[in-house]
């Protein structure tokens, strides 16, 4: 497969990947929103959320599709239809459970029982993508969607098991709690109320043990015999923001898992090693200034990653320069959070995200380019010819990863680095936005890595049967091999870094929050150095680029450029003297 044919497979393949972890995020991502359309306003709930399952985006959209359906609601064709197509076009969105509700079966039973003959003496056919089969049944594990009296002997649906393992069972009334029950017609505690903007409505049981506060949103929640509650040092605020399942919580900008002590070594560390990689990427940059020719492929590619780390490196300056609180903080005082502001915020996760993605893309196109001149005898001129390609790949890819978090609103802050980025505070963002596309590029790499190493020690082995000398290709062997060292193991540490964050960001959450009697949870804190560690082999790649320009001609490059200057500058000096003396010379005559 020749370089060009492997270039048109990549892109699109990552391009897919990327579009599919896009629309499984976005489907995570939604919002509640006050319901606006008008045939649904009188059903007893007053929230929803878009994009809805037929891909509105707006409920403009969706009201456009199904205000179509006005005349089969307005004959009353079935009392059933108006709730039924509202909860496909509106649904009900609940905070609490925070997954898509689906109407029940029975619901469109009933609607399609009512109006299907009518709508065939029309000419019209009832919709597929409406057919009853594709709702769930109303059973004691699943929770859908289903109007008061609409069955003869309406029972409540169950939530699933919470992470204790502990369920919200059908006879939640006879225990008393603050819950109204799918298919009830009024709330089964007496003297509980239901306020104008909470998630408790006649559709739709709360999970038990869960309070729901003015806002409108639940404060607290119950796992298993534990009541969670935002507490220190995360702060309680009216926004849409939860911790492990407690809405309205927050973590202020002030505060973090980590001692005072441990994040000021965490700024110099960070300083120390971002200003490291930001001087060697900008020696090597210049290096290749000061000589294109010098550089050919297939080494060429390490300038261009060179070039990502300088990008990346500048973000973590940029940090140091205008301030944490500048970048991280929002206007209510709060670490930014699933947004795409403030504006040194967008721009510091710009350089630093946009930048390392590059960077490994480019790992794989070095790797790629090794693998075309040792496996597939490419010469250095037919690499070249197909190198627009590679700048296709390795610039349009990122940047469609990089729009993506921005259109999802995912960038939040890092309270111990004071960089914004994305996953620090969402395990899905964390995972679809770097951990996948890091663990892509990085076997891609090593795969064309390993392939081109073994094509060098057969043509090595070749060479040394024919009695030719090997020093060359020896020396070569060895900066490809130090090099590739010098990249995997930091790439792949920080994937695993970025993986035992992901894993225990929950715990570590839950230890803080769920504090109160009867469970008390043994504190767990994240591992410090392991934070370290990834800061550390994020950006000594960086550092390590300087490796590749280590040799006596760079210094010969260096030398000649200082030595034209010096000379510039004392032809200059001398000219100067001489038109002074001249000068001179004219005044006295």
């Amino acid at each position: 497969m020749t370089g060009r044919r492997i270039v048109f497979v990549c892109v699109p393949l990552i391009l897919l990947i990327h579009l599919l972890a896009y629309r499984i995020v976005g489907a995570r991502k939604r919002k509640c929103e006050e319901l606006a359309i008008p045939m649904c306003e009188d059903l007893g709930y007053n929230t929803t959320y878009m994009p809805n399952r037929f891909h509105h985006d707006t409920q403009k959209e969706a009201a456009l599709e199904v205000h179509t359906f006005w005349p089969l609601v307005e004959i009353k064709c079935s009392p059933m239809l108006k709730f039924f197509l509202c909860s496909l076009y509106a649904p009900i969105c609940d905070k609490v459970y925070g997954k898509e509700l689906l109407p029940c079966r029975s619901v469109c039973e009933q609607a399609k029982a009512g109006c299907v003959k009518l709508m065939k003496e029309y000419g019209f056919a009832w919709p597929k993508k409406m057919e009853c089969h594709l709702w769930p049944k109303k059973t004691p594990q699943t929770l859908c969607m289903s109007k008061p009296n609409s069955e003869p002997n309406p029972t409540a649906s169950s939530w699933p098991t919470d992470n204790a393992g502990s369920k919200t069972t059908s006879d939640s009334t006879k225990k008393g709690t603050d819950s109204v029950v799918v298919g009830a017609t009024k709330p089964t505690k007496k003297g509980s109320e239901i306020d104008k903007g909470t998630s408790q409505h006649p559709f739709l049981s709360t999970r038990q043990g869960s309070e729901i506060d003015k806002g409108g949103v639940s404060s607290t929640r119950q796992l298993g015999t534990c009541k969670c509650s935002c507490q220190s040092p995360f702060v309680q605020r009216k926004l849409e923001r939860s911790v492990a399942g407690v809405y309205n919580c927050a973590l202020p900008c002030n505060a973090s898992y980590f001692t005072k002590e441990q994040k000021q070594f965490a700024t110099t560390w960070v300083t120390l090693w971002s200003t490291l990689c930001f001087v060697s990427t900008f020696l090597t940059l210049a290096t290749f200034f000061l000589n294109t020719a010098r550089f050919g492929y297939p080494e060429r590619p390490v300038i261009f990653l060179s070039g990502c780390y300088f990008l990346l490196s500048f973000g973590y300056i940029l940090r140091l320069i205008v301030g944490e609180e500048a970048v991280i903080c929002d206007k209510d005082g709060l670490i930014t959070s699933e947004t795409t502001g403030p504006a040194l915020c967008t721009l510091v996760f710009l350089f630093t995200y946009f930048g390392g993605m590059a960077s490994a893309l480019w790992w794989v196109l070095l790797a790629f380019t090794w693998f075309l001149a040792a496996g597939m005898k490419w010469s250095n001129e037919s690499i070249s010819n197909v190198s627009q390609y590679f700048h296709i790949v390795a610039w349009l890819i990122p940047s469609v990863q990089t729009i993506a978090v921005l259109a999802m609103s995912s960038i939040d802050g890092d309270p111990l680095s004071g960089i914004c980025y994305v996953g620090n505070q969402s395990k899905d963002s964390l995972v679809v936005f770097v951990i996948i596309p890091l663990g892509i590029y990085l076997a891609l790499g090593t795969t064309f890595l390993i392939a081109g190493f073994v094509s060098l020690f057969r043509i090595r082995k070749a060479m040394r049967e024919d009695g030719s000398s090997t020093n060359k290709l020896e020396k070569f062997m060895v900066r490809i091999g130090v090099f590739s060292v010098l990249y995997t193991v930091p790439a792949t540490v920080t994937i695993g870094c970025y993986f035992y964050e992901m894993t225990n960001r929950e715990a570590w959450e839950e230890s803080i929050i769920c504090r109160e009697p009867p469970c008390s949870k043994e504190s767990t804190k994240p591992d410090f150095s392991a934070f370290m560690v990834k800061y550390f082999m994020s950006l000594v790649v960086g550092v390590s680029t300087g490796f590749w320009i280590c040799s006596m001609k760079t210094v010969e490059s260096w030398r000649k450029i200082l030595q034209r200057l010096f000379t510039f500058k004392l032809r200059r000096s001398q000219n100067a003297e001489t038109v002074a003396l001249r000068s001179t010379a004219k005044t006295t005559v």
